[in-house]
């Protein structure tokens, strides 16, 4: 469609392409999920197996519902879909959006957008690999005598979820840095002298997301910290560049 007619859109036709493509993201979310269902007993078996590793020899986790042992594995099948299919309900709303930007925020967005869903998926990873060993090992190790770990599925698994998206979130860091210097809120130069805040941020926002361990807690405080680095570095480039592109106008 040409420039002139997405021009003559009218907003109940932006309603309908609208409603189209948060159509086209719900069937891609089902289309995963009808293909993961039949794995949903593996998926959580695999998501529960830092815990099982750690538990101690003859114990294993337990269903408190009746019902757990088949709602459990179907919730973590569906926020697993939307997982998968992320980069895809991303394009669905960069289709929208897109037409009405300019090319210079086209030239930024499009690969925030992408350095966005990489950086949530490395959250996870971070925590699924790393966090969750170390802090399964420090929960079963301080257990009481006498006292048998017999973790609830329902519970783990809203436990590793708000562990999921806790850890995907402060991996957007840089993404926040680079939005914030674009839009003016603040500069590369202003954040660099706020350093030394930011740090006990970052160790304070990791006692708080982590279990009450020093090596936990550095282990969430240390990424953070390199994004930061990361992100303050890459918005000093988008600011000299739009800085350049000013100079030149």
């Amino acid at each position: 469609m040409s420039s002139a007619a997405k021009q003559n859109y009218t907003l109940f036709d932006h309603l309908l392409e609208l409603r189209t493509r948060l159509l086209h993201a719900v069937l891609g979310v089902l289309v995963v999920f009808c293909a993961l269902i039949y794995f949903a007993q593996d998926i959580y078996q695999y998501v529960a197996q830092p815990l099982l590793a750690v538990m101690p020899e003859g114990t294993q986790m337990i269903a408190t519902d009746v019902a757990s042992p088949f709602f459990t594995p179907f919730k973590l099948t569906i926020v697993l879909s939307i997982f998968i299919t992320m980069p895809y309900i991303l394009y669905q709303m960069w289709s929208f959006i897109a037409p009405g930007l300019y090319k210079n925020e086209k030239r930024l967005i499009a690969p925030l957008m992408v350095g966005s869903t990489l950086l949530f998926y490395g959250g996870i990873a971070f925590a699924y690999y790393i966090v969750f060993p170390v802090a399964f090992t420090f929960f079963s190790s301080v257990a009481p005598d006498g006292v048998t770990i017999a973790t609830d599925i329902s519970s783990y698994l809203d436990f590793v979820l708000k562990l999921f998206f806790a850890f995907g979130a402060a991996f957007e860091i840089p993404i926040a840095i680079i939005l914030l210097c674009w839009t003016g809120v603040t500069t590369p130069d202003s954040l660099r002298t706020k350093r030394p805040y930011i740090v006990v941020g970052a160790f304070i926002i990791g006692m708080l997301l982590t279990p009450p361990d020093i090596i936990s807690q550095t282990m969430l405080a240390v990424p953070m910290l390199l994004l930061f680095e990361l992100g303050i570095i890459i918005a000093s480039l988008y600011y000299k560049e739009e800085e350049d592109t000013t100079d030149e106008k």
